[in-house]
């Protein structure tokens, strides 16, 4: 009886020593299972933060590819712009182009041009009334020496002779008076020359005591009876220096000619 107690205990030890020693070993395997359980999360984590990062940098990439597109068009609109001023411009050269093939062909004849032109003003001042004579055909000959002049162009030249024939044209618009010396039969007087555009053309001495006018069909200068015209002429002559306003004159002027 004593024995099959000591047999009991012992039994029972042994069975509270195993289960000690089975939960010390079911402790150890929870611990290892908590420590792959925090393995995993850890590197779970690790993961989400690459998985964070990837998207972002897809998100930054997408954005990027987006931006370069519309950068593509832009570029597309600029270039189809740029083609067609392009094709503007060469329609522009080829038009340059012809013309500057007229423009040697009017310079080749430009200079014969201006030569006619100076001939047909030098010509028609020696048949027009004779005012200003001196300044008129000093006008001619400065023309024709620039003609020849290299350090002058073309284009220059024939501004100048424009510039003559617009002088010459104000001639038959305007009334003037100037001091002159005439000859009257087979005298030489010093007189006030009245012109009034180019239908009338005459003059006083300058005490007064003749007058006369340039008749240009005869092509010289004819006495006037001063008595008729005198005073008239005086008026005129202080009407052209404005010393007085304009007024309604008695003068003799030249029929007009039928042009034949």
């Amino acid at each position: 009886m004593k024995m099959h107690r000591v047999k009991t205990i012992a039994l029972a030890t042994s069975v509270a020593a195993g289960a000690l020693v089975a939960q010390a070993a079911g402790a150890d395997n929870l611990d290892k299972v908590f420590q792959v359980g925090q393995a995993k999360t850890v590197a779970a984590q690790k993961s989400q933060v690459k998985i964070d990062k990837l998207s972002d940098q897809t998100r930054d990439r997408l954005q990027e590819y987006k931006d370069v597109l519309k950068q593509v068009e832009g570029l597309k609109v600029y270039i189809a712009r740029l083609d067609r001023q392009i094709d503007n411009q060469n329609q522009r050269i080829t038009s340059i182009e012809g013309s500057i093939e007229q423009v040697t062909e009017v310079k080749r004849q430009i200079l014969p041009l201006v030569d006619r032109m100076i001939g047909a003003l030098d010509e028609f001042i020696a048949l027009d009334v004779p005012f200003l004579q001196e300044e008129r055909q000093q006008r001619i000959a400065f023309l024709r020496k620039n003609l020849d002049l290299s350090s002058q162009t073309d284009a220059e030249k024939f501004r100048q002779v424009l510039e003559a024939y617009k002088i010459e044209n104000e001639y038959g618009r305007k009334i003037e008076s100037y001091n002159d010396t005439i000859t009257v039969g087979d005298k030489e007087r010093d007189v006030e020359v009245l012109r009034i555009g180019r239908i009338g053309l005459l003059y006083q001495t300058t005490d007064g005591e003749v007058s006369g006018a340039w008749d240009q069909q005869a092509r010289q200068w004819v006495q006037l009876d001063n008595g008729q015209y005198k005073n008239a002429i005086r008026q005129g002559l202080r009407i052209a220096k404005k010393q007085a306003s304009i007024d309604i004159m008695t003068v003799p002027v030249a029929a007009p000619e039928a042009v034949k």
